[in-house]
């Protein structure tokens, strides 16, 4: 028998009576046993369209020996069951039940993605949760559902908003701070791509960590009532290096980094954006129409064009490998290690205007 966590939400209609009967429905459901349910609470709506009632959320954990698919299909038959309708996205509806963990599966597909990719940062999902399952574990987190709630909870959160020049993270970042409150902080100096072409490298990127560091350092960082938000996170620093230094040059900065590890700030949460090639490139062929022109939009491509020049035929290949490499390291369980942060949200940002309404959802949904 497989343990799942449910997530349910109402904010139409009967709310209590819609949620009650949802739980009923699943309790009566061949192959689901109903382990345990959470009070329910209510709390304001985060994105979507303007003017929604709140939400009553709650969750259930369930015991059931039901593939994972299967279990989403019942959960999909519920909802249209109380009427469930989909219009706009992030919109009020009857009934939301969200498959939210399944054992310790971790699957990522078209139509299926477990554990939930945005439960890290969602205080209304994590708050009920850890209430009936405070000690399961999170697969690709590394820790437990109070793990998950304690990190959103702390006072000044770092959230940082990371990618591949041309991202779009610079620009994210800024916004997520504006619409938050918080304190922005922008990365003092670019990635020295191409330093491997000077004389010592290793002194270009020692450089770059120096000035990272310095405006992380935890004795710098005063308290911030609406936490921090910044465009880096210095533990990127080595997985961008490590095509630009030789072998020991590399094993030496790893060194660097991890000596400054203990005296920086670690994000809380990390936003991490992505892109497909064609829509780098295209940003790439922007910035280099513009270049005349002075625009900030994607000015970290500046410091990037010497790498997508020496790659040849395909110029955004170097970010696309650096862009798995993050990929890794932020999601995959075997590559985290202590200074990962806990709560990590794939936001896809070929579109930049949906990924800073998703990026600023993800982190009013700590609150």
């Amino acid at each position: 028998m497989a343990r799942c966590l449910i997530g349910c939400g109402s904010n139409l209609g009967q709310r209590r009576e819609q949620l009650d009967r949802a739980l009923e429905l699943l309790r009566y459901m061949p192959g689901v046993q109903i382990e345990a349910v959470s009070r329910y609470r209510e709390t304001p709506p985060v994105g979507g369209p303007a003017g929604q009632g709140a939400f009553l959320n709650g969750a259930c954990l369930i015991q059931t020996e039901l593939p994972p698919r299967t279990v989403l299909e019942m959960l999909a038959a519920v909802e249209n069951t109380l009427h469930r309708e989909r219009h706009d996205r992030w919109g009020e509806r009857t009934i939301d039940l969200d498959l939210l963990l399944y054992d310790d599966l971790i699957l990522d597909s078209a139509d299926l993605t477990v554990p939930h990719p945005r439960m890290a940062t969602r205080r209304f999902v994590l708050e009920p949760a850890a209430e009936i399952a405070a000690d399961l574990r999170h697969p690709s987190a590394g820790c437990t559902i109070a793990d998950l709630l304690d990190n959103i909870s702390t006072t000044s959160p770092l959230v940082a908003v990371v990618g591949v020049p041309g991202s779009g993270a610079t620009e994210v970042a800024a916004t997520v701070a504006d619409a938050t409150l918080a304190r922005l902080l922008h990365a003092p100096e670019p990635l020295p791509f191409g330093a491997e072409r000077m004389p010592s490298p290793l002194t270009h990127w020692r450089r770059t960590l120096d000035a990272w560091a310095t405006a992380l350092a935890l004795a710098a960082v005063r308290d911030e009532p609406h936490g921090i938000v910044a465009d880096y996170w210095c533990d990127m620093l080595p997985i961008a290096a490590s095509e630009s230094l030789a072998d020991d040059e590399f094993v030496r900065f790893r060194a660097d980094v991890d000596a400054v590890a203990a005296e920086t700030l670690v994000p809380q949460v990390a936003i991490l954006l992505v892109a497909d090639a064609a829509v780098i490139a295209d940003r790439v062929a922007f910035r280099a129409r513009q270049a005349r022109h002075h625009t900030d939009l994607f000015a970290d491509l500046a410091s990037a064009a010497v790498l997508c020049d020496h790659e040849g035929g395909d110029r955004v290949a170097p970010l696309m490998r650096l862009q798995d490499r993050l990929i890794r390291r932020l999601r995959m369980a075997g590559e985290r290690d202590e200074r990962t942060p806990k709560a990590v949200i794939l936001v896809d940002s070929s579109d930049l205007a949906r990924a800073t309404d998703e990026a600023v959802a993800a982190v009013e949904a700590m609150l």
